[in-house]
């Protein structure tokens, strides 16, 4: 299993204080805020810790309140709302500094049949197809800004292949927003659904609020942007393996007020939806005067 991946396991292995009581660390990488994908899967461990194994996540709500000190460990308190006859209810807030940094709502529900439909996958290159990041590197590095070049060239847990590389290379306004990424972990990773759940968790605050930037010919790596999320939702629909490959298909229906809406549908690589994403966030140019109270 690759460093990185084992890195990120070891996080999302939170240490039990108390009953209820949790805390956990950040990866000591020079970051200057916690990102949020590690607040969400942190989160949602320590509310699967409370719930019965036969009962497993299938949503989860979560607000990001103030930037998280990647030098301080967070402390995550679970509220037991609810264990009803289906459904159990776990509400979370994670907390540095003694103040709230994140919030997060999480139902678990037994295994139940019911009826059967998805929307399909789009039609896009298999991962194989596509260049590894590293080959994205070596073929364009003569076009990436310093802060892209250190990106494509850094070890991850989670590996991703564009499926527009372009739009990072030679972003353009005026395309729709939308955007394909295949994902998956470095590494072979436990049989353990809830693992899996975790660390898809993790990876789902990857690239999806860029998406919002795509028509405006702008994306992350932009220094003139300042970007972060302010709320994310994941349901889980089925069963999937968040090491093997996981198409995140994404788009922005829209952009207003200095904030991006953004909505991510997970299909594995046989086309099954596995999971939807949707989250809310700030894009603001730097140069933006931004209101006093945020």
């Amino acid at each position: 299993m690759a460093s990185e991946l084992s890195s990120v396991l070891k996080i999302l292995d939170l240490e039990p204080l108390e009953t209820n009581l949790f805390r956990g660390v950040s990866p000591k990488v020079g970051w200057q805020r916690v990102f949020g994908g590690q607040v969400i899967g942190q989160a949602l461990v320590a509310a699967t810790r409370t719930v019965p194994e036969v009962r497993r996540a299938h949503s989860l709500h979560g607000y990001f309140i103030r930037p998280g000190d990647p030098e301080t460990p967070i402390i995550y308190e679970v509220d037991r709302y609810r264990d009803g006859r289906s459904f159990t209810t776990r509400q979370v807030v994670a907390i540095q500094h003694g103040v709230p940094i994140f919030t997060m709502a999480a139902s678990f529900h037994i295994a139940e049949a019911g009826f059967e439909h998805q929307i399909a996958m789009p039609v896009v290159p298999m991962p194989e197809e596509l260049p590894a990041e590293r080959e994205i590197l070596e073929r364009h590095s003569d076009k990436m800004p310093e802060n892209m070049r250190r990106y494509f060239s850094r070890q991850r847990p989670i590996e991703l292949r564009p499926v527009e590389p372009l739009y990072y290379l030679e972003p353009r306004a005026g395309g729709p927003p939308l955007q394909n990424v295949w994902i998956r972990a470095t590494g072979h990773l436990p049989d353990d659904p809830s693992i899996h759940q975790c660390v898809l968790a993790y990876a789902s605050d990857m690239t999806l609020l860029d998406t919002a930037l795509v028509p405006h010919g702008r994306n992350f790596f932009d220094p003139e942007m300042k970007m972060a999320s302010l709320d994310h939702a994941l349901w889980f629909h089925r069963d999937f393996r968040a090491d093997h490959w996981l198409l995140y298909a994404q788009d922005a229906p829209s952009a207003h007020g200095a904030r991006g809406f953004t909505r991510g549908s997970v299909f594995d690589r046989d086309g099954k939806l596995v999971a939807s994403v949707a989250q809310e966030g700030l894009i603001r140019l730097a140069t933006t005067p931004k209101a006093t109270s945020d």
